[in-house]
């Protein structure tokens, strides 16, 4: 029987990782909305306490102070969600760093540290959250936030498309591998968002450059409660025969 609200979210417990800020701290209030129960995961502490101070009801949720980069804790911190919240119903891998360099300036030291950072780190965690002991039984949704960057091309963003493109080819795969369990496996690759990430950007160091890139985008640089509602749509009941897609939220950057 399909839910009489098929996108709200109550009832359903979500991991959230880079939660700290960004888009990452927008989805896990956002979805606290919509009736979820989170678990912020964060490397500070003290922005993840802001986090959880900005979403409803705060006592309903946990945080988990923790560096994805350290694998070997990270099955440790998903065992202590499911101890204090119960079976996992969906993730949402935010978690990830940017950079435009040119190719000559590209590293392997460097290599390597985006694939830890944005490829390695979220396929970890996910394997411990997927894990027949840890996830519902009844299935459920994980999100990888990619970029249109992972399916377009741009100076200097060689290493950044890099990785973001391995997670959009790696959902097809999981997609397949985890249906038989009902759970969904999605990407979302945004635009340009206004983010401390974005603010951070080489193209937001001067107005010329940071309009060039606004232009890039016909409805204007998105929102991070633009990619937060995308997420709610793909981890509710709304979504429930939607897995292996690369959903698309830019502003209309890649109709061009």
């Amino acid at each position: 029987m399909s839910s009489a609200l098929p996108f709200t979210l109550k009832g359903k417990t979500l991991i959230v990782t880079g939660a700290s800020s960004g888009i990452g701290r927008q989805c896990a209030i956002s979805c606290a909305l919509m009736g979820a129960s989170i678990a912020v995961f964060g490397r500070d502490e003290g922005r993840l306490n802001d986090t959880l101070q900005s979403m409803d009801d705060p006592e309903k949720h946990m945080s988990c102070a923790i560096d994805l980069l350290e694998y070997d804790m990270v099955g440790d911190a998903v065992r202590e969600v499911v101890r204090q919240k119960g079976r996992i119903d969906g993730l949402i891998n935010c978690a990830g760093i940017s950079t435009t360099l040119p190719l000559n300036s590209i590293t392997t030291q460097r290599i390597e540290h985006f694939l830890r950072t944005n490829v390695i780190a979220s396929m970890n965690i996910t394997r411990h959250a997927v894990k027949s002991a840890h996830f519902s039984l009844t299935g459920g949704s994980v999100i990888f936030i990619s970029s249109v960057m992972g399916v377009a091309g741009e100076n200097g963003k060689t290493l950044y498309s890099l990785t973001k493109g391995a997670l959009v080819a790696a959902v097809k795969s999981m997609a397949i591998e985890l249906a038989p369990r009902k759970i969904r496996v999605n990407a979302i690759s945004p635009g340009v968002v206004e983010s401390p990430m974005s603010r951070s950007a080489v193209y937001s160091r001067d107005a010329a450059s940071l309009n060039k890139i606004q232009s890039l985008h016909p409805l204007g640089l998105g929102k991070v409660d633009d990619v937060a509602n995308a997420c709610i749509f793909l981890l509710s009941d709304a979504s429930a025969w939607i897995t292996g897609i690369n959903l698309i939220v830019d502003g209309g950057y890649l109709a061009k």
